[in-house]
């Protein structure tokens, strides 16, 4: 009984946290609020007495219950809706109220003679019909021009009250925004598959369009890796084990910029997120303008199993070293070890005992001798 209750509060707190019930709760509430005026508007407009009819009575029912309908089935289907376009459309709508207010009451004076409409009463009730559209034609105008602008500028603009500005708030871990390479690379959708990020993916429009650009080049090898890569957006964008996103928006800090690496760091730096990415050099340059990097190169030297001095193990020298009488070999990770007088035996598996192993930004490096008393 314990733990039914129990398993009872925990489904009850997912779904609240997950936003289920409130919406639901919402949606009941919104529901009821509407048969209730549908059910005052019925007995307004039925009431014989006050010179309704049984039909006004029920047209006036059925059109609240379907506006009502509408509202939560646009509101169900609409999915994924961002802040910021409803707080475009707001702002939109309240500047062009008052400009369209404003802009009409500038030119009545210009455009009618009012001292002329009194002396007429029959003409004055057709004048003010005419003012009446002149003010809802030019706030319709103004209205459109605004929330136009401020859709289309929504990545750029701030409200700002004195001392206090209102930014983006990142909800839980910062997303990780992915270069081109980390997608071609292909490590990340491995990543995505053990369920150890729970970080929102973000995809630059402009890293979408170099992936494009590859995939159509006439140099087959960049053809490959372009294709590559969208076949990689294509499985995580199905994996319903990490939220995929397309970010459409580019702050003006990027306007003239055409290296995307730059827009990497820019963008990163105005949303707040981590720049994914084995580009040695994307690395240094987002991390001198203190931006963070997940480098795929890092996290997977990071997970390799760690080799001590004094351990042996056999490896096939697979060429020749840089130094006099040095060979190389690869362990299955592809983690280079070379070892010292080992050219003798290229072609064949020796044993060998690691003497050092040196870790770097673009892997690891293992030194070993050959074991002579076990070969």
């Amino acid at each position: 009984m314990e733990m039914d209750s129990l398993n009872n509060k925990n489904w009850i707190v997912k779904a609240w946290n997950s936003g289920f019930l409130p919406l639901g709760l919402l949606r009941a509430f919104f529901g009821a609020g509407m048969i209730a005026l549908a059910m005052i508007a019925y007995q307004h407009f039925g009431n014989a007495e006050q010179g309704g009819s049984t039909k006004s009575g029920y047209t006036a029912f059925l059109t609240i219950i379907f506006i009502g309908i509408v509202v939560i089935l646009f509101d169900t289907l609409l999915r994924n809706k961002q802040i910021t376009t409803i707080s475009a459309v707001y702002f939109g709508l309240l500047m062009g109220l008052l400009l369209g207010s404003i802009f009409s009451t500038i030119m009545d004076p210009f455009l009618f003679d009012w001292e002329s409409i009194q002396k007429n009463t029959d003409f004055a009730s057709r004048i003010i019909v005419q003012r009446n559209l002149l003010r809802a034609f030019s706030t319709a105008i103004c209205i459109y021009i605004c929330i136009s602008t401020l859709l289309q500028t929504k990545d750029e603009f701030r409200f700002i009250i004195p001392y206090i500005e209102f930014s983006k708030q990142v909800k839980g871990s910062k997303p990780f925004i992915l270069d081109t390479s980390a997608i071609i690379d292909g490590r990340i959708a491995d990543l995505c598959e053990t369920k150890i990020l729970d970080n929102r993916l973000i995809v630059p429009r402009f890293v979408l369009k170099e992936l494009h650009a590859l995939s159509d080049s006439a140099d087959k090898l960049k053809r490959n890796r372009g294709r590559r890569g969208l076949d990689i957006l294509k499985s995580l964008q199905t994996n319903n084990k990490v939220e995929l996103q397309v970010h459409e928006g580019e702050p003006t800090e990027m306007k003239g910029i055409t290296q995307v690496d730059e827009k990497l760091v820019i963008l990163a730096k105005n949303i707040g997120g981590k720049v994914v990415t084995n580009d040695f050099n994307l690395n240094k340059i987002a991390q001198l303008q203190g931006v963070e990097v997940v480098n795929l190169n890092e996290v997977s030297n990071a997970l390799k199993p760690i080799v001590l001095p004094g351990e042996h193990f056999f490896i096939k020298i697979a060429k020749q070293g840089d130094q006099i009488g040095q060979g190389v070999g690869y362990l299955e990770d592809g983690t280079m070890v070379v070892v010292d007088q080992g050219r003798q035996y290229i072609g064949q598996d020796v044993n060998v005992q690691v003497t050092s192993a040196l870790q770097t930004p673009s892997g690891r490096m293992i030194f070993a001798k050959v074991d002579n008393q076990t070969t």
